[in-house]
């Protein structure tokens, strides 16, 4: 038998590369030295373990906001909550100069109905500094047995004092998918975040409309992205492939030039070339970005709202020893164009911010009827004589009838608080009927 073996290569190091090494090993020797010199003099006795991590910690949150060690406890709640459940507040947040900023809280869960918005800076837990804290250590203190209480302060742009939040911990079960219709003719689907569940979501989204809208009488849909922090890189490129029938989706490129992935579309579009807007705010990020982009760069949905978060990197979950994990940012995305969304987010095609809508009734004599001596239109029935009944002023259960209030113009009250949405469903009939009639 001939063995083949291979032999012994010697590398050859510049003198640069050999001041690096060397360079390395004098700081792993001074961590020794430290490490060693807390064990033995420190005033009480440390956790040799705790060190360490406490050592790891600081490392990787010195990289950029989104790396970060979990140990395995971390990182089994971690797994739960990509799967669409998990115990806490329902807020997804980011490390900011040393705070906790929420990118956005999750819908129906308790910080969304407490008031947390995106954006806001938690600056304490329960009357603790979040100054200190690793992003990991902050999410625990925020996680706890249902039912128990917290209290975050919280900063927020244009409040002149901080704000003080009590909140009920509860079980966040995300439904990362909803959808109805809107004025009978246009499909709304909303996404709250991009777990396991997300795309089978969308498509069965797609279907409960489509039966109940004729597909003759559907204008489009509205894909609602707003405060959606992102999630699982695979939902958002299966989502994205969703509505586009080929080209690229996205790419990843990490350190080296030559590691690069390209994910491209598959023919199929479960909107069968209907109109699309896609609703995007500041706490619309990562993956909802990923989105967004690839739909706006092959011009199959027009964006619309405000720009995007702008988180661009991509973090890979490396499992290590001891069962936890570190989550390392590894690589950066690019839309199909090329574009790098890191720290400039997703720009609208039309920018719309949100607005609070009122209907400011007319003045008397604003319209031709209220004018004295105005001509009648010839097209006007005559109005049906009324039969002579004292009750003609009375409903059937005798209380009087209230006058009919309100400008005909009015849109309706459900909508009126939504301005981004209503520019939405307004920009999908504008097209829808243009088509009609270029055909």
């Amino acid at each position: 038998m001939t063995l083949l073996v291979a032999q012994p290569r010697t590398i050859m190091l510049g003198a640069s590369a050999k001041a690096a090494v060397a360079d390395t090993y004098r700081q792993l020797n001074l961590f020794g030295d430290v490490f060693e010199r807390v064990r033995a003099d420190y005033v009480e006795k440390p956790d040799d373990s705790k060190l360490i991590e406490t050592a790891i910690n600081g490392m990787l949150a010195g990289l950029d906001p989104h790396s970060s060690y979990m140990d395995a406890k971390s990182f089994r709640d971690m797994q739960v909550q990509t799967r669409g459940e998990f115990g806490g507040l329902g807020i997804e947040v980011t490390m900011e100069d040393g705070l906790i900023k929420v990118v956005a809280p999750i819908d129906e869960t308790p910080a969304a109905k407490a008031g947390i918005l995106a954006n806001d800076i938690i600056t304490k837990l329960d009357d603790e500094q979040v100054q200190g804290l690793t992003l990991n250590q902050a999410v625990e203190k925020m996680r706890g047995p249902v039912n128990t209480k917290i209290k975050l302060t919280v900063m927020r742009k244009g409040a002149d004092k901080p704000l003080e939040l009590s909140i009920i911990r509860d079980v966040i079960r995300v439904r990362a998918v909803r959808s109805k219709i809107e004025g009978e003719d246009i499909g709304y689907i909303r996404m709250t975040q991009f777990n396991e569940q997300t795309t089978e979501g969308l498509k069965k989204a797609i279907v409960d409309i489509t039966a109940k809208v004729s597909n003759d009488k559907l204008k489009g849909y509205v894909l609602d992205l707003r405060n959606n922090p992102g999630g699982l890189l695979d939902q958002a490129i299966s989502m994205s492939d969703a509505f586009l029938d080929k080209g690229e989706i996205v790419s990843v490129k990490a350190r080296k030039s030559e590691d690069v992935q390209r994910w491209n579309a598959k023919a199929g579009d479960v909107a069968n070339g209907l109109p699309i807007v896609v609703l995007v705010n500041g706490g619309s990020a990562s993956a909802s970005e990923i989105v967004a982009g690839a739909l706006q760069d092959h011009r199959r949905a027009i964006i619309l709202g405000t720009r995007s978060f702008g988180k661009g990197s991509v973090q890979t979950i490396m499992a290590v020893t001891g069962g936890g994990a570190i989550r390392l940012t590894t690589a950066l995305y690019f839309t199909p164009s090329g574009r790098s969304i890191q720290k400039e987010g997703i720009k609208p095609d039309i920018e719309v911010e949100q607005a609070k809508v009122e209907t400011i009734k007319p003045a008397a004599g604003y319209r031709e009827e209220n004018l004295r001596r105005s001509i009648t239109n010839p097209n006007d029935k005559p109005a049906a004589a009324k039969p002579a009944d004292k009750k003609d002023d009375k409903s059937a259960a005798g209380q009087p009838v209230a006058p009919p209030t309100g400008d005909p113009d009015e849109p309706p009250k459900e909508a009126v608080a939504d301005y981004q949405l209503l520019r939405a469903l307004d920009l999908i009939r504008g097209i829808s009927l243009y088509s009609s009639r270029a055909n």
